[in-house]
């Protein structure tokens, strides 16, 4: 899959890019190609590098008395869906977006996290597609277009690593 304008850019640096202009600094990068794996091996072994947070205590904010609560529905069924993907799936009490209904946040070590929404129990299929696609990235971003609606929708937050943070002023 190729990038297109409007998604997120690659760390790789764009010569192209005039020094000064605003906007247009050299920080700014060129759009890379997403490299698929091969073979399941190779699919397990880039997933590995994967992690969906869910929140097991999110409730529907139109039905907040259902039990069990949708948010540990959501978890199970991530962790069902996970088998044998080698991603790894952990629940938490509470990850703080109460009012955006269930949520969930993928992480890849090095990279930038997501934190997700608005999700239902039926948004397990679509962690799973967005932790894959964010696993074969090359760049480090979970590619905005490619993913599925609900996490476009979805979005509450991207938050950079520690390795990240480095190289800004």
């Amino acid at each position: 899959m190729i990038r297109k304008p409007g998604d997120l850019p690659s760390p790789t640096k764009n010569p192209d890019c005039p020094a000064g202009v605003p906007g247009m600094e050299p920080s700014l990068t060129t759009y890379q190609a997403v490299l698929l794996p091969t073979t399941e091996a190779d699919d397990i072994e880039v997933c590995a590098a994967m992690t969906i947070v869910v929140c097991n205590s999110c409730r529907l904010p139109d039905d907040p008395l259902l039990d069990p609560r949708p948010g540990s529905s959501l978890a199970a069924a991530v962790i069902a869906k996970a088998a044998g993907t080698g991603i790894t799936v952990k629940q938490v009490g509470c990850l703080g977006n109460c009012k955006r209904g269930l949520s969930a946040a993928v992480l890849r070590d090095g990279c930038w996290s997501y934190v997700f929404g608005e999700l239902t129990p039926d948004s397990a299929p679509d962690l799973i597609a967005g932790a894959r696609l964010f696993a074969t990235s090359t760049d480090g971003f979970m590619p905005f277009r490619a993913r599925p609606e609900s996490l476009r929708r979805g979005l509450i937050a991207r938050i950079p690593s520690f390795a990240n943070l480095k190289d800004l002023p």
